[in-house]
């Protein structure tokens, strides 16, 4: 609605081409909250819709680093936008009519004295309305209220800053980044011993990488495959990162160093090694996953690698074919966009249930012991896994467990959609639940004693009919032992 009213209100974003698509943008990032409500589909919706309101006042898109301080600017005068607009027009009405606000006063005292006599009149022969009137003196403010209009002056805040945009005209310009650039100690010899010696140094991690990783040689004495793959994976980021600065800096396009064909190669092996270091650091997130089971967070750092190994294609390619800064700082700016905004339709924590699930060692799988903790941790994103897990052959601890939390998740879930707490999600995994149970109809029942890290076990044993660990947290692989 608020796209809708921005476009009717602003002919020019429908006359631009560029912000019809930023507009579309934002709305799909409005369905994506329908589907799954969060912080990162709300914050790209205002991102997309601010590009939309202020891109036909730019007469050339530039690059998303000017974008961005614009973007910045436009959010913070936003905030007080609606008062400094306020200011000004109380000082233009006064200034054009202050003597007819004068003159109007005197003419307004008959109808508000006859209103309220008329009114207090109907009021004693119309219990009615005397209760309305009864009712309203006794109105007092109340925390829901208070909430309710903060609420409104943030959401009218945000409108505004649609309605009447604020765009930086002068911000810092993007750096070339082409050309010679006289830096002490960069030369052409240097950067070629460089990209030698760097070259040979990655060719020994790789090395070792691929040599522990895909076992094909044992590990030292004392040190696990976790242990290794744990260690590693950031600091190989971070690497990869400082070689992509290192690209950028002393091989910039049109400069002596980057037209040098030796350079250009070993700058191409370079790039090479850097993104199978990048392969190696998911490989050891994978191998640590195996160990220790599948998290949002290392999702995220798996998404965040491939991002990563992207950015080193583009600096190549930037290389290579002599791009600008501001064609490369828009090609990982779409990238990471591509990436965040499909992650605002897909819930992470949903994937990491079916995996653990799947993988799980008590199930027959190859991966770690169920974590009932992470599990329970999820709410109504391990709601259908569960589900799906009650019908699957297991022992029967295992079971008892899945139903339990999946009907306290099921019920949170029913709760929230009863009360206003709705997501499209949320609704189609209680279908989907009803269908994997195949029942027309579930009442499930909140345990309020049901937690993995309950301190009243002997509760949670005549709950449950289980023997279970004297200690918290409780270990599914202890329960389900024979």
């Amino acid at each position: 609605m608020l796209l809708a009213a921005t476009l009717l209100a602003c002919p020019a974003v429908r006359r631009d081409g560029r912000a019809r698509v930023c507009f579309g943008l934002a709305a799909l990032m409005a369905l994506a909250m329908v589907v799954m409500p969060g912080a990162l589909a709300w914050g790209l919706f205002w991102i997309f819709a601010g590009l939309g309101i202020m891109m036909p006042a730019a007469a050339r898109f530039g690059d998303a680093w000017c974008w961005t301080q614009r973007l910045l600017l436009h959010g913070l005068r936003s905030t007080i936008a609606p008062a400094l607009d306020l200011h000004r027009w109380l000082k233009v009405r006064r200034k054009r009519g202050t003597g007819q606000i004068r003159a109007a006063l005197p003419q307004l005292v008959l109808p508000a004295a006859g209103s309220v006599v008329i009114l207090g009149l109907f009021a004693s022969a119309n219990p009615v309305i005397a209760t309305w009137l009864s009712d309203m003196s006794s109105l007092s403010p109340h925390a829901d209220l208070v909430a309710h209009v903060a609420l409104c002056a943030v959401w009218f805040t945000f409108a505004w800053s649609l309605l009447r945009p604020r765009m930086a005209r002068r911000v810092i310009d993007t750096f070339d980044g082409s050309g010679d650039w006289p830096i002490p100690g960069v030369t052409p010899n240097s950067v070629r011993l460089s990209l030698i010696t760097f070259n040979a140094l990655f060719a020994l991690q790789n090395t070792m990488d691929l040599a522990w990783l895909w076992g094909l040689a044992p590990l030292p004495k004392g040190m696990t495959l976790a242990d290794y793959a744990h260690r590693g994976a950031y600091p190989l980021i971070a690497t990869a990162l400082l070689a992509a600065g290192f690209v950028l800096v002393a091989l910039r396009p049109g400069s002596q160093t980057a037209a040098m064909p030796l350079v250009r190669r070993l700058v191409a092996l370079w790039i090479a090694q850097n993104l199978l270091l990048v392969g190696n650091a998911a490989l050891r997130t994978a191998d640590y996953i195996a160990v220790y089971s599948l998290t949002q967070m290392r999702i995220a750092a798996l998404l965040w690698m491939a991002l990563v190994a992207a950015g080193l294609v583009l600096v190549l390619w930037r290389m290579l074919v002599g791009k600008s800064a501001a064609w490369l700082i828009n090609a990982n700016a779409a990238a990471a966009l591509a990436l965040l905004v499909g992650c605002s339709f897909i819930d992470l924590d949903a994937v990491s249930a079916r995996y653990n699930i799947a993988h799980a060692r008590e199930l027959g799988g190859d991966g770690a012991p169920l974590d009932i903790c992470y599990l329970q941790g999820m709410g109504s994103s391990a709601m259908v896994a569960l589900a799906e897990l009650e019908m699957r052959p297991a022992p029967e601890p295992i079971h008892l467990w899945a139903r339990l939390l999946r009907e306290d998740a099921q019920a949170r879930a029913s709760d929230d959609l009863d009360h206003g707490k709705w997501g499209l999600l949320d609704a189609w995994r209680l279908a989907q639940v009803r269908s994997v149970l195949r029942k027309a109809a579930l009442a499930p029942q909140t345990h309020d004693m049901l937690d993995c890290r309950t301190r009243d076990v002997h509760a949670l044993r005549l709950a449950t009919g289980l023997e279970l660990p004297a200690k918290a947290p409780v270990a599914l692989t202890a329960a389900a032992r024979p």
